[in-house]
This record gives structure tokens, C-alpha cells and sequence, in this order.
């Protein structure tokens, strides 16, 4: 028996991951692509619609909501992580933070956590009648929020989603502030700049690639926000209905109308959706970079 040649090697070596690629994202992708091209019929079953089902999506005002939502919820979530992990990153590398290691792993721990665990732990904590927020409040006399109305709902899901990523936008942070040339720093010392004036002016801009990797992640992953919502509509279901994101509205029309063949479109042209903004992104940033 002849053993397969060195050139043969690095396909042997990546089968394993091509077969499970293949089986698990490439075929349930070419499957939905296809559900997306059919729809029901009054009889029963289905009938073949072309590009009917994308057409229905971009005028759903249902689907739109939801990314208005997400768009809203962006607007404001997304820069104040950043600006946190940010801060935080470069605390951790100008060293001024006793138990630097502690400090990190208690900033990254959230991260490990899972997104459903996470989301039923402030749920808890923002109950209206039960949460120990809402016990707080009575005990001092003061009246207690309702985290979970229509008026506080983006802000607690902010928190939520917050508290879960920062440590991970920070540790890329930490990671690219770490990987900076020394010689930057040393020839601003020898200009009379100060720590922070070494920081904010050499060592930031420096990583503006990393921080253009993290923007365009917490872009992607706003507009696929799905477990911390559907996990909070069981608790407050007449404020995050079932097109309060578009994942969650993907989810109900698959799973409570069983619109099997919209909902794989509405995921297919919020995917097109997602592919866009970070193409623009990216474009804007790059003309940024080079002006």
C-alpha cells in the first residue's frame, strides 16, 4: 500500500473540515436558497414563485421595522462598547491597573458566558415585581423603572449585549495595542509627550484597523440580534413582538406560521442587508485611511 505524497497531504489534512463545512453551512445554505424560491399554495403544497419572495420582503414594513430597530439600537450601543473596550484596552496596556490579569479575565469572563444564560440572568434582574432592581428601589422609597417597557427595552438590551462583548472588543484591543512598535513610543517620550498623549495620539491611531474589525463585527452581530430578544419577549411579549428584529421575525414566521419558504427569503435579503453596510463600511474606511 502506497501512502498518499506530500502534495496530497494538506487536502487529506482539510477534509475533515471541508465535508463538515459542506454539510453543515454550504448544503442547508443551497437548501434554503431553494425553499426561498417556492411558496404555498391554497391546495397544500408549493408552487415554484422565482423572486417573488424577495420582492414581498423589500416591501414588508414588518421586516424594515425590525432593522429600524436594530439601526436605533446601533446607534447608540455600538459606540459606547467600543469607547469601553477602548478605555479599558488601554488602561490594561499603559499598565496602571493593579492585577492587570484579574482585571482582564474579569472583563472577558461575560464573553464566556452563553448569550441565553446571559440574558436570563438580566432578565431576572429586570423584573418589574420581582428583580432585585426593583426590591432596591422600594427599600430606599424610590420608584423603580420598568427596564423591560417600551420606553427602556433598547436601553436594557443595550446593557445586555454591552456586558456580554465588551471584554471581547477589548481583548482584540488589548491584543493590537500590545503588537504597536516600541520605537513609536519611545521617540514620542523623547518628544515630551505624556502617557496618554502617547496613547490617544500614537497608539490609538495605530490600531485603527482593529478597531474598524471590531465596528464592523458589532454591526454584523446588531443586525443578527436574536437569543437576547426572544428570550426577553417571553418576559415582556407586548413590547418585542415577533418583527422586533429581523431574526426574530425570520424565526416567528418559520416557526409559528410555519412560512417556511418567506422566512428563508426575509434570511437571505437580511443577509444581502448585512453584506452591504459592511462593504460600505469598509469602503468609507478606506477612503478614510487614504485621504
Amino acid at each position: 500500500m502506497q501512502w498518499p505524497g506530500p502534495r496530497s497531504a494538506p487536502i487529506l489534512l482539510l477534509a475533515p473540515f471541508l465535508v463538515l463545512f459542506a454539510c453543515f453551512l454550504i448544503v442547508p445554505l443551497a437548501y434554503a436558497l431553494v425553499l426561498s424560491l417556492f411558496r404555498d399554495t391554497l391546495a397544500g403544497g408549493t408552487s415554484f414563485s422565482g423572486l417573488q419572495n424577495y420582492i414581498d420582503v423589500l416591501g414588508d414594513t414588518n421586516f424594515w421595522s425590525g432593522i429600524a430597530h436594530m439601526a436605533l439600537f446601533g446607534l447608540f450601543q455600538v459606540p459606547v462598547m467600543l469607547a469601553l473596550a477602548l478605555a479599558i484596552a488601554i488602561m490594561l496596556d499603559r499598565g496602571t491597573i493593579w492585577f492587570r490579569n484579574a482585571f482582564r479575565l474579569a472583563f472577558f469572563v461575560p464573553y464566556a458566558v452563553p448569550s441565553v444564560v446571559a440574558t436570563l440572568i438580566w432578565g431576572y434582574l429586570y423584573g418589574p415585581s420581582f428583580g432585585p432592581f426593583t426590591q432596591a428601589a422600594h427599600a430606599l422609597g424610590i420608584p423603580a423603572p420598568d427596564f423591560l417597557s417600551s420606553h427602556w427595552m433598547l436601553a436594557s438590551l443595550a446593557n445586555v449585549v454591552t456586558w456580554e462583548y465588551v471584554g471581547y472588543n477589548m481583548i482584540i484591543l488589548y491584543s493590537a495595542l500590545q503588537a504597536v512598535p516600541a520605537e513609536l513610543s519611545e521617540a514620542a517620550v523623547m518628544d515630551g509627550a505624556s502617557p496618554w498623549q502617547i496613547a490617544l495620539r500614537v497608539k490609538v491611531p495605530s490600531i485603527r484597523g482593529a478597531i474598524v474589525l471590531t465596528l464592523i463585527f458589532s454591526v454584523i452581530g446588531t443586525l443578527q440580534l436574536f437569543n437576547e430578544p426572544q428570550l426577553l419577549h417571553a418576559i415582556s411579549p407586548s413590547v418585542i413582538g415577533d418583527h422586533y428584529t429581523p431574526n426574530v421575525y425570520a424565526y416567528a414566521l418559520a416557526f409559528t406560521d410555519q412560512q417556511y419558504n418567506y422566512s428563508a427569503a426575509v434570511s437571505f435579503v437580511l443577509g444581502a442587508v448585512i453584506a452591504v453596510i459592511s462593504y460600505l463600511f469598509m469602503l468609507g474606511t478606506r477612503e478614510g485611511g487614504t485621504s
